[in-house]
Order: C-alpha cells, then sequence, then structure tokens
C-alpha cells in the first residue's frame, strides 16, 4: 500500500513559523531533504542562467549534475525548462530524464523489498 507524505504549517497571527513533513514510518527528514534539494537545485539553475546573461561567473555544469544526481533530478529538470537553461546540451537534455528513471527505479525497487 502506498503512503503519501502530507506537509503541515504551524503558524500565529503574523503567519507561518514552522513547515514540517509526515510520512510514512521514519521517512519524513528523506521527504524533507527531497523537497530541499529539489527547491534549491530548481534556484541553483535559475541563478546559473541569471549569471549567463549577465556574463558574470558562472556555476559548473559538474555542480548542477550533481545536485541532479543527489536527489535534485525533479528541481534540475524543472529549472531546466522553466529558464530554459541547458536545454541545448545534450548530456543535461537526455542525462537529468535518466536519473530521473533511475532514481524512480530506485525507490520502486525499495519500496518492494522494504515493504
Amino acid at each position: 500500500m502506498l503512503h503519501l507524505l502530507s506537509l503541515g504549517v504551524i503558524g500565529g497571527a503574523d503567519g507561518p513559523t514552522a513547515i514540517f513533513v509526515t510520512g510514512p514510518g521514519d521517512f519524513s527528514l528523506i521527504w524533507l531533504y527531497l523537497i530541499a534539494i529539489n527547491i534549491v537545485t530548481f534556484l541553483i539553475y535559475g541563478l546559473d542562467k541569471w549569471e549567463a546573461k549577465r556574463d558574470a561567473r558562472r556555476i559548473s555544469e559538474k555542480t548542477l549534475l550533481t545536485l541532479a544526481v543527489i536527489g535534485g533530478s525533479i528541481g534540475a529538470y524543472a529549472g531546466m525548462h522553466y529558464f530554459r537553461h541547458k536545454t541545448r546540451h545534450w548530456y543535461f537534455r537526455y542525462g537529468i530524464p535518466l536519473i530521473i528513471a533511475a532514481q524512480l527505479a530506485l525507490v520502486v525497487l525499495a519500496g518492494y523489498l522494504f515493504a
């Protein structure tokens, strides 16, 4: 059976003060990590595009791909398409979807092994 995560917000009169993630068993920290790394990766792709437009110092392609490999693949894919950045490079165009597919396969495998 697939258990979904839920997002909660603790707040007061002046707005939210904490956001937390709950999920199946002890996987809450994993979900929180994945959400955070994907947001960070998306923003880094945007920052690199902005720096490219300004001819400023760039973020290395190795760093951009590493962020995808360590869990930020959805953020990388979204950043590529939202910012129209790195979409001409074959290793991003095909590599990021392959990383996503490999990570999804690992999740499915882990689900079967640890269910």
